[in-house]
């Protein structure tokens, strides 16, 4: 029970951007690529993602007890980074900073990567986390116009 109540302690906080109000007929009012998968798609990759994440925070914190400040700082900048897409993209609608988002979530997933010993479940993060820069760029330029 107790390994359970630390796994949802480590879970939980990546799900605090989901209390930001998500605009669906924003997103949709946007010029899209032919890529971009719908709403309800988001919602799903992001939760096992999330799952993942915690999962080796998890296996990190079980395998040391003095985890290293590179680990701890590149986990702050990308759990800040990713948290930050939803309130610049929905709430203030701002496609430039939700890309520089994505970018900084991005990057920093390589760094965490590395600092978990490439740990494997970090990989569909880092994929989905690339995908999203792409896409989050494409709807900036195809979007300008608007600005």
């Amino acid at each position: 029970m107790k390994k359970i109540i630390k796994f949802l302690f480590i879970l939980l906080p990546w799900f605090i951007s989901a209390l930001t109000p998500v605009d669906k007929s924003y997103y949709l009012s946007l010029n899209l690529p032919f890529f971009a998968p719908p709403p309800f798609f988001f919602a799903i990759i992001w939760t096992i993602l999330y799952i993942l994440i915690a999962t080796t925070i998890y296996q990190k914190i079980d395998m040391k007890k003095d985890i290293q400040a590179p680990y701890k700082y590149t986990l702050i900048i990308n759990y800040i980074a990713n948290q930050s897409f939803q309130p610049l993209f929905f709430l203030l609608k701002n496609n430039s900073l939700s890309f520089v988002s994505c970018i900084i979530t991005f990057i920093s997933s390589l760094f965490l990567y590395k600092e978990s010993q490439n740990n494997k479940l970090l990989i569909p993060y880092i994929l989905f986390s690339l995908f999203a820069t792409i896409l989050s760029l494409t709807i900036y330029l195809m979007n300008l116009h608007t600005l």
